[in-house]
């Protein structure tokens, strides 16, 4: 079940202005809380009288807003204002005085100019501006929600398009595009803001419009709101040698006519399929014709009946949860963290810590995911132009969803709201975006003393929930941050939602894709993920140990000499990485990475305290060529794991793999982690920075259709001679007393729990 997001408006008007000296706090909870409504508001309205009472901005006559959003303060300020410590076995530095400041975004609309701007928050009520800074011709702010919109309703006005929609059966009311961004595509200058936008056809009020590819791709002109260009991509023959395409080439053609184009495509129209494809049970479920691709009855439909032998399963937590909330900052289980919200990433949590037996020990000063790239494998344009960065060109905070009790969460939930901002500089509010709750995991550990008169004890495992949904078009990513009693730390990703689609005429060859339904074609493609981990185990001053694990090497180590008799013998080979660098994955060495702190040892084991990450569910190589669209935007796909110094700066220092600014972007930026990795600076014992690439390639399958089962991938963060021993040793054994047998209704007697 899903909802549509419901958003509340807190316009940027004088009389919210007048209003601040009592919405606004006298101090933040938290350092980094992120920016309220009101702030953004407030914010926004500074910026407006900024420009007007600047001379040298008097050619800027209408603004656009794309982000605001908090700056955050210097990590050694907050982790002073927290009474963290910087080191183990030190007393937290003396606090200092954080200024609130924030960061903007805006469009020059007239003059196609974007600028960035940073403001700080001297007194309760009163922003200033501390930087307005013109950002060069073609650097382009992340594509806002309104603007893919606005490519909509381009797209539904503009007389060519319904031409070209009315010969292939579509009226104008019925057609529907996806803003996309433009990928790569030199005919069109940066300046312009632009989007693809990929047209399907709706047939009824909620209908599965992906079920209906349109067969052209529009260029558009968000600023200008004008249709630029129309493509038509080429088809595939059936031939003896195998597919064919039915051009010679595949770059972009030049800038045409719809005419011109659909000629170089060299081929004819392709009516939308008209089969419906519901995913609403009420749509499924009444009755109509399967149509073939041109309109054709091919068979009855099946009908559709929900399942009706599933009995209700409830999560009950009678007295109530185990966590504690105060503002954004939580407690659970020896845990405690800040939960924030913002535009571009989502969900970011910060300053994580564990009580060690009454011992505060840091673990993580920030943790997000900070970009990531969904590339296409159809090489017939404009497909490649498919490969869309989904935080840094849209934002995922923008995109999240109102979640809704019962569905997207189960169980007792506490929510936490996000806002971002409208192009009016008024703040959008998303009620539930950020849902905590309990869960059982199974078994936490167990063991059984299997002799006469022995005993068991069998502890279950709880862990804490943070996630949140974003739907993406035709897309949906959940992202749930794990947290266990064991001090281990679990991010999960799961996809769901519907194939991106094209249509196909009949009986065409999908060799870059696979046929999902008559006329559908659902093309290869992967999604990769970057997450920035932003350590400070026990400390900031950390380093990555690489780790192989290897078959004892040498002379004296084959099979019958003494050192391995039997030929079984096998161990550890560790690398401290020392200066900025990328790391590839060696699957034959099962190779994983270690965050340490060298300033503390394990009583026991000798090795310096630290974490250990596994990415094994998560490692996919990147199919694109090195020297491709794709890679040569998104360097961070070349590799699992990049470790950089963090490197801090007045607009925050090192964050964003791919670059700060990346829509319409045609090569790697220099304020990137490939450049950064190149300035070699040293990484051990330091202050560092660790990027994780993970992701998955989809090879759509039929059952993938119409709506795709979620597809999972995880990275593990656990301790590795952090903790003296099990930490889990002290969560006591539980038996469930509402435990009963599955059919009898009553208790069972048996093995014993403890």
């Amino acid at each position: 079940m899903s909802t549509t997001t419901t958003t509340t408006v807190v316009p940027a008007t004088a009389t919210t202005a007048q209003k601040l000296p009592h919405l606004l706090p006298t101090a933040f909870k938290h350092p980094l809380d992120p920016l309220t409504p009101d702030e953004i508001a407030a914010v926004t309205l500074t910026v407006r009288h900024y420009i007007t009472s600047k001379p040298e901005l008097a050619s800027i006559k209408a603004v656009k807003f794309i982000t605001t959003y908090l700056l955050p303060p210097p990590k050694k300020a907050v982790l002073a204002y927290l009474g963290i410590p910087l080191a183990p076995g030190e007393k937290p530095e003396s606090p200092i005085k954080i200024i609130r400041k924030a960061e903007v975004d805006f469009l020059d609309v007239v003059n196609g100019f974007s600028y960035n701007v940073i403001l700080s928050l001297h007194t309760t009520d009163k922003w200033s501006v501390d930087t307005c800074e013109k950002l060069p011709e073609g650097v382009q702010p992340q594509i806002s929600v309104e603007e893919l919109f606005e490519c909509e309703e381009v797209i539904k006005a503009d007389k060519k398009v319904q031409e070209l929609a009315a010969a292939v059966g579509v009226l104008p009311e019925q057609i529907f595009c996806d803003g996309w961004s433009i990928g790569y595509d030199e005919r069109f200058p940066q300046k312009k803001r632009i989007q693809q936008a990929l047209i399907f056809a709706r047939f009824s009020e909620h209908d599965n419009l992906y079920a209906h590819p349109l067969d052209f791709v529009a260029i558009v002109d968000t600023g200008h709101k004008e249709v630029l260009q129309i493509d038509f991509p080429p088809h595939y023959k059936a031939t003896t040698n195998g597919p064919v395409l039915s051009v010679p080439k595949t770059q972009m053609p030049p800038l045409s006519n719809a005419e011109e184009s659909l000629k170089i495509s060299n081929r004819d129209r392709i009516p939308p399929p008209r089969k419906a494809f519901d995913f609403l049970p009420d749509l499924m479920a009444e009755t109509a014709e399967v149509l073939g691709p041109a309109g054709e009855t091919l068979k009855e439909k099946k009908p559709f009946k929900l399942r009706d032998d599933i009995k209700p399963l409830h999560i009950v937590q009678p007295e109530g949860v185990s966590f504690k909330m105060d503002g954004n900052e939580l407690e659970w289980q020896n845990w405690k963290m800040h939960i924030a919200f913002n535009h571009r990433e989502g969900l970011v949590l910060s300053t994580i810590t564990y009580n060690d037996h009454g011992e505060l020990r840091p673990i993580i000063y920030r943790l997000s995911l900070v970009e990531m790239v969904v590339p296409y494998g159809a090489p017939e344009y404009p497909h490649p132009r498919k490969f869309a960065f989904d935080s840094g060109e849209y934002g995922m905070g923008t995109m999240a969803n109102e979640l809704s009790l019962g569905c997207d969460c189960v169980g007792q939930i506490h929510y936490l709201p996000g806002s971002y901002v409208s192009h009016s500089g008024a703040a959008v509010v998303i009620k539930n975006v950020i849902c905590i709750h309990e869960e059982d995991s199974g078994v936490l550990w167990k063991h059984t003393d299997y002799r006469p008169g022995g005993r068991s004890q069998t502890t279950r495992r709880r862990r804490l929930v943070v996630s949140m949904v974003c739907t993406l078009a035709n897309y949906e990513y959940i992202w749930n941050y794990h947290f266990y009693q064991d001090g281990s730390i679990e991010i999960d990703i799961r996809l769901s939602g519907i194939l991106q689609v094209y249509v196909q005429q009949p009986g065409e060859p999908s060799p870059f894709g696979t046929t999902v339904a008559p006329g559908v074609n659902a093309h290869y493609h992967q999604h990769v993920f970057s997450f920035r981990v932003d350590p400070m185990i026990d400390g900031i001053n950390n380093s990555v140990v690489e780790q192989d694990i290897v078959p004892l090497q040498g002379d004296k180590s084959a099979t019958g000499e003494d050192n391995n008799f039997a030929g079984n013998a096998f161990t550890i080979a560790e690398t401290i990485l020392e200066k900025e660098t990328a790391r590839a994955y060696d699957f034959a060495k099962e190779r994983r990475w270690r965050i340490t702190n060298s300033a503390r040892k394990h009583y026991a084991s000798g090795k310096d305290v630290g974490y250990s990450l596994s990415l094994k569910e998560g490692i996919t190589p990147m199919m694109a060529r090195a020297d491709g669209w794709t890679v040569r935007r998104a360097g961070f796909t070349r590799y699992p794991m990049w470790v950089v110094k963090d490197v801090e700066g007045p607009k925050g220092g090192r964050m964003w793999p791919a670059g700060k600014y990346v829509p319409q972007t045609r090569e790697q930026q220099e304020d990137s982690v490939e450049s950064w990795v190149e300035g070699g600076l040293d990484v051990k014992d330091e202050d560092i920075l660790v990027y994780m690439t993970v992701g998955t390639t989809h090879i759509p399958r039929p059952e993938d259709w119409p709506v795709m089962p979620v597809e999972h991938m995880s990275i593990a963060i656990k301790p590795t001679s952090f903790f003296d021993q099990n930490p889990s040793m002290d969560v006591p054994g539980t038996r469930d007393g509402r435990s009963v047998s599955a059919f009898s209704g009553e208790s069972v007697s048996g093995g014993s729990c403890h």
